[in-house]
């Protein structure tokens, strides 16, 4: 019980000030650049979630590919995070946001629709927009869980991996009828949850690629 309260404190600091943006109260779709992927697509197919899961993996991985140890640990300023702790930042949130999903399919199917199933290009760019920057909460901050970055993107790898898998034999109507509140009240499905996981992925990738154009990045 103590674990499931936790577990809902920390889910309300995380989702809160994403979930209270603009997608949600129906305002007009901002435009979105054309690298997002689905940035077109209102409601995600299950074949458009899985395509977008393996290409936030992908970049991902190609972000943090070839970096030295140097490059690595960089901060551009002491309360900034380096690539070394963004990357674990990603690996915690996965197997949390992961395991929400996991979870929404135990509550009774039903016809009703989440909150922001007409309107998902909007809840990712809300989720990738860089301009609004938010704390994370103490359990999914970085304190070196790993030791190393390929023990971090290890870790990593098989989580998603566990979740395309899952998202592959799970079918779409199962995850679209599914639909639990978030302790804002914002009601999303098993579908949303892990497009918010590879959203979240997708958010700290970006933040990556800004350590890495810092002008003061190691270049080797």
């Amino acid at each position: 019980m103590q674990r499931k309260l936790l577990s809902i404190a920390v889910l309300a600091m995380f989702v809160s000030p994403l979930l209270a943006q603009p997608v949600l109260a129906q305002e007009a779709a901002k435009p979105t650049q054309a690298s997002e992927p689905s940035a077109q697509n209102k409601t995600q197919t299950k074949e458009e979630l899985l395509k977008y899961m393996k290409e936030t993996r992908q970049n991902f991985l190609n972000s943090v590919k070839g970096l030295s140890e140097a490059q690595l640990n960089f901060k551009s300023a002491p309360d900034k995070w380096s690539v070394k702790e963004v990357s674990e930042h990603i690996t915690l949130a996965e197997d949390f946001l992961g395991e929400s999903a996991v979870k929404v399919m135990s509550v009774p199917a039903s016809d009703k629709k989440s909150q922001v199933h007409d309107n998902e290009s909007q809840f990712i760019a809300t989720l990738t927009d860089r301009s609004k920057k938010f704390q994370a909460p103490d359990p999914l901050k970085p304190t070196g869980k790993w030791a190393t970055e390929a023990d971090t993107l290890k870790v990593f790898k098989a989580s998603r991996e566990k979740y395309i898998d899952w998202v592959k034999k799970t079918p779409e109507k199962d995850l679209r009828a599914h639909v639990q509140a978030s302790p804002l009240g914002i009601e999303l499905d098993a579908h949303e949850w892990i497009l918010f996981m590879v959203g979240h992925t997708a958010r700290h990738t970006k933040q990556i690629e800004e350590v890495k154009a810092d002008p003061n990045f190691p270049k080797s």
